[in-house]
């Protein structure tokens, strides 16, 4: 890797891959919350050391928690003290972790003291207001520093001052972000009489709420679902022990992505059906794509298409509704050009608010590729075509970047600029690509 620009290794066979990714982010980062909560010490194994998870464990930190991590062994070990903070005052970094900043907001409103939640200048511009209602709402002071609805702002948490009688029913929406929704949920714990949570929004459920209420389950705090309302009965707390994080499946997917560009095969170690994140759809997706999806004592493994004589195939087009498994919208985005037929990906208007806008940045590369395209408020179309040689603009977002990285195991010529962005999930990913590429 040169500079700030990574230049992508064309291959000119279909690959043979075998990797191994790092932990997951949003369970490392759930993880971290709840430890922090529990009784006692948590040991987390499999823990993502990246840019994100990082800020979370330095705001823990700040906070005066104590924590112990070992990166070569990819464990952390978190002391809690049952919901209870371990100073009333104090100011925290997140950077642009978009978990580190809805979860600890929710955990300082809880608490007792002040505090300054502060972030990157990425992070202050994604949405926060209805997490902040809904904090002010049961009792919380919250001040925006400088804009409304965002990031920095200054929290006088309620620490206790909750009326003790009756459990807190709170209405939310969750059509921006279901972070806000899974930060309730991990805090809950720390309101003792109780919370109930009406979901307004259309969209009243998700893969990554799923996560959060499997994991919170596990570590003791189980939470109870409808299909309205999220209800956390009084008395929840977190158990202290061990928990496992798996392998981040959003990470496998793009070496999944690479086996069915090349018409090759990809292994990505101990990725299984059992894992809960909802990424895991992205496979199913591949294998609509015409793909072959296997399991093996490693790990999942992916077989790209392949054509008569052993050559690679064309992936068939597809119309696919990625609302739950959105992080993999630039991965397919990646592969359509690549497809007999045109993609189109509906019902992904969220990521409009995440690291970038996500569908303009989507459609503003493919166009640079010389690939059509039409961009709509909630979906994407994307027609097949022959990429041309370019560099590619990542936006500071992590996806982006590896995602597009891909196009270049196809077409000669792909450059991709701010490479490093990637720190944010997976800081070794255009390592670990050029050591794949260059494997005999």
């Amino acid at each position: 890797m040169a500079g700030e620009i990574y230049k992508v290794q064309k291959q000119e066979a279909p690959i043979d891959w075998v990797v191994e990714v790092p932990g997951s982010k949003s369970m490392t980062n759930r993880a971290l919350l709840m430890a922090a909560l529990a009784d006692g010490v948590t040991t987390l194994k499999g823990v993502l050391f990246s840019e994100d998870s990082r800020n979370f464990l330095g705001s823990l930190k700040s906070l005066g928690f104590r924590v112990e991590t070992d990166e070569p062994a990819k464990t952390v070990s978190v002391e809690g003290l049952n919901g209870k903070l371990p100073v009333t005052a104090g100011e925290i970094y997140v950077g642009s972790a978009g978990t580190a900043a809805r979860f600890l907001t929710a955990m300082l409103a809880m608490a007792e003291g002040t505090f300054v939640v502060n972030a990157s200048e990425q992070m202050k511009k994604r949405p926060m207001k209805p997490l902040f209602q809904v904090l002010t709402e049961l009792g919380a002071e919250l001040v925006c520093l400088e804009k409304e609805g965002h990031l920095p702002v200054r929290i006088r948490g309620i620490g206790g001052r909750l009326p003790a009688q009756e459990a807190c029913s709170v209405k939310l929406d969750i059509s921006e972000s279901t972070q806000f929704l899974s930060a309730l949920m991990l805090v809950s714990p720390m309101i003792k009489q109780g919370l109930c949570i009406e979901v307004t929004s259309t969209r009243k459920d998700g893969a990554y709420i799923r996560i959060t209420r499997k994991m919170m389950e596990r570590l003791g705090a189980v939470v109870d679902f409808d299909g309205e309302r999220y209800i956390m009965k009084s008395g929840l707390s977190y158990q202290a022990g061990c928990y496992q994080i798996e392998p981040d499946v959003s990470a496998a997917c793009y070496f999944y992505a690479a086996a069915a560009l090349t018409g090759g095969r990809a292994v990505v170690k101990n990725v299984t059906w059992c894992c809960m994140q909802g990424d895991l759809k992205f496979l199913e997706l591949l294998s609509q794509m015409g793909c072959t999806v296997n399991d093996t004592p490693d790990g999942i493994e992916v077989r790209g298409v392949e054509a008569d004589g052993g050559q690679k195939g064309r992936l068939r087009g597809i119309t696919v509704d990625m609302k739950d498994f959105s992080d993999q919208t630039m991965t397919l985005a990646a592969l359509a050009p690549f497809a007999d037929s045109e993609v189109r990906i509906e019902n992904i208007g969220h990521i409009r608010v995440q690291e970038s806008d996500r569908i303009h940045a989507i459609v503003t590369e493919l166009r640079r590729l010389g690939i059509r395209c039409e961009e709509e408020r909630e979906a994407i179309t994307i027609h097949p075509g022959i990429p041309k040689p370019a560099v590619i603009e990542t936006y500071e977002d992590h996806r982006m970047a590896m995602a597009f990285s891909l196009v270049g195991l196809r077409v000669a010529g792909i450059e991709i600029l701010n490479p490093m962005c990637c720190r944010k999930t997976f800081e070794t990913y255009f390592e670990v690509l050029d050591r794949l590429c260059n494997q005999e």
